[in-house]
């Protein structure tokens, strides 16, 4: 009864050594270590192993016997070897080149921000919005802002209101598609430039109330990208749909090395997202894990890292948005079908991954007097004029 008391008693203050030595150990590590969890799992367990340890020895004995030693140097060589395996996986995880890693200033296409990058008539617009007007507030799509900063320029007045991307009363945006959908249905926008929504945003729409109006105003290719080094360059419909639900798993079985596909996905309320959906129709994309859900194209000034770039990985965007606005060397964009997504081919029609874009509205039975005249105008000749003129693809002349 003494023996177990007492083996008990050293359980017990072995115990309460190893949380006061677990909480020293996670402060130490997550300070140090770019894997706080990992290496926190990891000393937990060596602690574990050396109170068990001391509960089989006990405290007067500990050094000397048999077993201890070996259990002490086989645990140890196990989490540094264990530890630098991984770490040395992580390092090779990072030398991958990124395939959309770098940052895109918006400042760059603001409207009368002086060096700015967009579109502009050659002629004075027939349509003209002026002071003391009451201005739709626009926002949209990262990739789109150019467009719609484009119409802004040409139309608001340059005086009496604010336009930059960091004034809280700025009254163009570029929020990216989600924030960009909850504004026009929070009636905070009047006007949104966009991809069809999700099904979870025509869900919010719902909810309050609020009806959605699309109107196409131009066309964009749907691309789908790969790293440079790959040597897949064509890839049929089928065969994307395929590895998108999980059918096709390694690049071998289209003509590719033998190495298991990344197939990359966005964020559920992103326009690329919902576009991807829309297109593969009854074919609906698997759960991708976490780690490959890739954000990007998401709100002012921040990094766009839509994919990292695995020489292993396929991932998809918007063709202005990957060769203009994000261009990147390392990443080779797709022929589907047999056909190269360039501005030829997108604006001819045989790229069949052509899709429209929209701008959207809420119906509201107070409708902003000049949203209506601002759209009609979108879709004049000079309104398909600036989108020819930022990248995109007018609408067809009637």
């Amino acid at each position: 009864m003494e023996r177990i008391m007492i083996t008990i008693g050293v359980a017990l203050m072995g115990l309460v050594g190893c949380v006061f030595a677990g909480l020293a150990g996670m402060i130490m590590i997550g300070f140090l270590s770019d894997h706080p969890v990992f290496y926190t799992a990891i000393w937990f367990i060596v602690l574990l192993i050396l109170e068990t340890g001391l509960i089989l020895t006990r405290f007067d004995s500990i050094r000397h016997h048999p077993w201890y030693k070996r259990l002490l140097i086989g645990c140890l060589s196990a989490c540094v070897l264990t530890a630098a395996g991984y770490k040395g996986y992580t390092m090779y995880d990072r030398s991958l080149v990124a395939v959309s890693v770098q940052d895109v200033d918006l400042q760059q296409y603001e409207p009368f921000h002086p060096g700015s990058q967009i579109a502009v008539l050659d002629k004075t617009p027939s349509y003209h919005l002026n002071t003391g007007d009451k201005l739709p507030r626009l926002d949209g799509a990262t990739a789109l802002y150019p467009v719609y900063s484009a119409f802004v320029q040409a139309v608001y007045p340059k005086d009496g209101a604010s336009y930059g991307l960091f004034a809280d009363d700025s009254i163009v945006r570029g929020n990216g598609t989600g924030p960009a959908y909850e504004r026009l249905i929070g009636d905070n926008a009047d006007m949104i430039f966009a991809a069809a929504p999700s099904s979870g945003q025509k869900q919010l729409a719902r909810k309050h109330g609020v009806e959605l109006h699309l109107t196409p105003i131009g066309k964009e290719g749907f691309v789908f990208f790969v790293n440079k080094n790959n040597p897949v360059t064509n890839l049929t419909s089928q065969q994307i749909k395929q590895i998108y639900t999980g059918k096709i798993t390694n690049w071998k079985q289209v003509g590719g090395s033998n190495e298991p596909i990344r197939a990359f996905q966005r964020p559920e309320d992103s326009g690329s997202q919902a576009m991807l959906r829309k297109w593969m129709g009854s074919e609906q994309p698997m759960t991708p894990p976490i780690d490959r859900i890739a954000s990007g194209m998401g709100g002012i000034m921040e990094e766009v890292a839509d994919y990292r770039n695995y020489s292993n990985a396929i991932g998809y965007s918007f063709h202005f948005f990957a060769t203009t606005m994000n261009p990147n060397p390392h990443i080779r964009l797709l022929s589907v079908d047999g056909v190269y997504p360039n501005d030829e081919h997108i604006s001819s029609g045989a790229y069949k991954l052509t899709v429209p874009f929209y701008a959207v509205t809420a119906g509201k039975t107070s409708k902003h007097p000049n949203t209506e005249s601002l759209l009609q105008w979108i879709l004049s000749p000079e309104g398909q004029q600036l989108i020819r003129q930022t990248g995109y693809i007018p609408l067809p002349v009637n």
